[in-house]
């Protein structure tokens, strides 16, 4: 068989694992199915007769690229910061069932958390606890030695690790905000509305809607209506920790775009803060949560 088509199907072969890389990688299937395009490009010019072990040098191609995305997505953040600019989200041609069964199987949570590491972390995170690539092949991506390469795992992983299971107060706020996320996700305005203090006031910045302005909005119904207005972002949220305490994060096209952090008055939620400016973004400290 010809080198090209030999390689062609080792591709094939191993598509689905360099597909679920890249999606870990980059949080969206739109961007894993442009990654893995982009992946063949390069190789079906390279020099592969040399290749041993072709599973492990699809791998090390996919990832390289997609750090590559990575590094470039980390560069637009800071220049979109600097010029106080919204992130605009542009619209892909995926399934989005097929999306949501795909982000599912890895859990919204954690691919949230992913979005919040560095590069590095990320790459490091994914490749060797989700794939169990060895740290002395993942550490020449990355220009470092397998020690520093362990170490970037390693703080990723307690990124992702989150805290132990709530007790006392802590428990019931998070069984409030998981009745929350049901109730938004399920379209179920009575159950939302129960959750809700009559007094409740909600906050969102200028980036959420986006308006010129923060929105305020008051009292128990306009609030659920405005959240049942939000149906189609809540199916890719999930719960986190903000700053040590539960939220809600909420993704577009792999990118943590919106949090929710809330205030209680016993079981009734009081306050929401909806999160969406970069800047806000970038200063909080974001983990897994148990659902």
């Amino acid at each position: 068989m010809p080198e090209r088509d030999w390689m062609a199907a080792q591709f094939e072969e191993h598509r689905p694992r360099l597909r679920a890389v890249a999606h870990r990688m980059l949080g969206s299937l739109g961007e894993a199915d442009d990654a893995l395009q982009d992946a063949w490009l390069r190789i079906d010019r390279a020099d592969t007769s040399g290749v041993e072990n072709p599973g492990g040098w699809l791998t090390t191609v996919v990832a390289r690229v997609c750090l590559n995305l990575l590094r470039a997505w980390e560069a637009r953040r800071e220049d979109e910061l600097a010029a106080d600019r919204i992130p605009a989200t542009a619209a892909r041609a995926v399934d989005p069932e097929e999306e949501a069964l795909l982000s599912d199987s890895v859990g919204h949570a954690l691919l949230i958390v992913l979005d919040t590491l560095a590069p590095a972390e990320r790459l490091a995170f994914v490749l060797h606890d989700m794939f169990q690539v060895p740290f002395d092949e993942i550490a020449p991506m990355i220009d470092k030695t397998p020690a520093a390469t362990r170490q970037l795992a390693s703080r990723a992983r307690r990124r992702v690790k989150g805290a132990p299971a709530p007790t006392g107060d802590a428990s019931r706020r998070h069984r409030v905000v998981h009745a929350y996320l049901a109730a938004t996700r399920g379209g179920d305005f009575d159950a939302l509305l129960a959750l809700l203090h009559p007094d409740v006031v909600l906050h969102a910045d200028r980036a959420v809607v986006p308006t010129p302005e923060p929105v305020l909005v008051r009292g128990a119904r306009p609030v659920a209506e405005g959240a049942m207005a939000s149906l189609g972002r809540a199916r890719s949220a999930a719960l986190v920790l903000i700053d040590g305490e539960v939220g809600m994060a909420m993704l577009e096209e792999g990118r943590l775009r919106v949090l929710l952090r809330f205030a209680f008055d016993g079981d009734l939620i009081r306050e929401i803060d909806v999160v969406a400016e970069p800047d806000r973004l970038r200063k909080v400290q974001v983990a897994v949560a148990e659902e």
